[in-house]
């Protein structure tokens, strides 16, 4: 991917390796009782696929994710946590939503805890929702650097998403979606938050060094 205006010389969040890896097939059986019936199809939009998952709500594939993004409402509970301090608690947050990568959820600033949050020089550049800048955690003693993200003004189209705070998972005590704790995306770069709702595109578990490249294996 070209990157252009990115100090940093990173793509933003969730920007690289939207092809990756290996992901379930997902489908739902329609003598199972226990499995939802699937909702009437949106022409322009994505279904996700359906099955039963630990959770009450259905499985989705990040291969049935967007390209470009979509941002949707989410009436999920999000909170994160660091160092006994609950930095965001929110059922307000908002869903990227992009092919081949789990998750990413943007908290409302009105339900972030700000105080324990600096301005960092870095920068970086998406190619759809524009120019990223981000924030150092600072809790005590205790300093994360670049711990969230957000979009100052984002492009057109990503305009919801403007002054809402992303968090790393990774560089967290821990982040979670109802009451289930998240894992982190793997690579220390993508910012996506995997529940047991999310099949990922990984072999093996759901953290690995790096992205895994390739094309949906369901294709």
């Amino acid at each position: 991917m070209r990157l252009e205006g990115d100090v940093s010389q990173n793509a933003s969040p969730g920007d690289e390796a939207r092809n990756a890896g290996h992901g379930g097939s997902g489908r739902a059986d329609p003598q199972d009782p226990l499995t939802p019936d699937a909702p009437t199809p949106d022409p322009h939009t994505p279904s996700p696929r359906f099955s039963r998952s630990r959770s009450s709500r259905p499985r989705e594939s990040v291969w049935d994710y967007p390209r470009p993004p979509r941002v949707e409402p989410t009436d999920q509970r999000v909170r994160v946590e660091h160092a006994g301090v609950t930095l965001a608690d929110s059922a307000r947050a908002l869903r990227v939503l992009e092919t081949g990568h789990p998750p990413v959820y943007y908290v409302p600033p009105d339900d972030v805890r700000r105080e324990y949050l600096r301005s960092s020089r870095r920068r970086t550049f998406c190619e759809f929702k524009g120019q990223a800048a981000y924030y150092d955690l600072v809790v005590g003693d205790q300093v994360v650097e670049n711990a969230a993200w957000y979009y100052p003004a984002p492009l057109p189209g990503y305009e919801k998403i403007g002054d809402h705070v992303a968090f790393y998972p990774d560089r967290l005590d821990a982040c979670f979606v109802d009451d289930e704790r998240v894992t982190p995306e793997a690579g220390h770069f993508y910012g996506g938050w995997i529940t047991g709702a999310i099949e990922v595109p990984v072999a093996g578990g759901t953290r690995r060094r790096g992205p895994v490249k390739g094309r949906d294996p369901r294709r």
